[in-house]
C-alpha cells in the first residue's frame, strides 16, 4: 500500500468516511486541472469546494466535471487600463492671485 493510500485510509477513518466512497483520481485530476489552468493555490480550495458541493448532495462526477470545464476555459479578467491623466479629476484650483495695485 502506498503512503497516499495509507493516508487516505487513516483520514477516512478519522472522519468516519468509507474509503470506497472517495474517488481519489477524480479529486487529484480536478486539482491538477485547477493548478495548471488557474493557479496552484486554487487546487486545494477547489477540492474543498467540491467536497462542500458533494456534502450538499451534488454528484461528485458532475460537480468535478463542471469545475474542470471552468478551469480549462479559465481566462483571468483583463486588468483595467491605467487611468488616463487627462480624464482624472482636476487638481484643486490654485488660489487666485490678487493684484496689489
Amino acid at each position: 500500500m502506498s503512503v497516499l493510500e495509507e493516508w487516505l485510509e487513516a483520514a477516512c477513518g478519522e472522519l468516519g468516511l468509507e474509503r470506497g466512497d472517495i474517488d481519489r483520481d477524480l479529486v487529484l485530476d480536478l486539482a491538477r486541472d485547477v493548478a495548471h489552468g488557474v493557479a496552484r493555490p486554487g487546487a486545494p480550495l477547489t477540492a474543498y469546494l467540491l467536497g462542500l458541493a458533494v456534502g450538499r448532495g451534488a454528484p461528485a462526477r458532475d460537480a468535478a466535471a463542471r469545475l474542470t470545464e471552468l478551469a480549462e476555459g479559465w481566462r483571468p479578467p483583463e486588468p483595467a487600463p491605467p487611468a488616463d491623466p487627462a480624464s482624472a479629476a482636476p487638481a484643486a484650483a490654485a488660489a487666485p492671485v490678487l493684484d496689489e495695485a
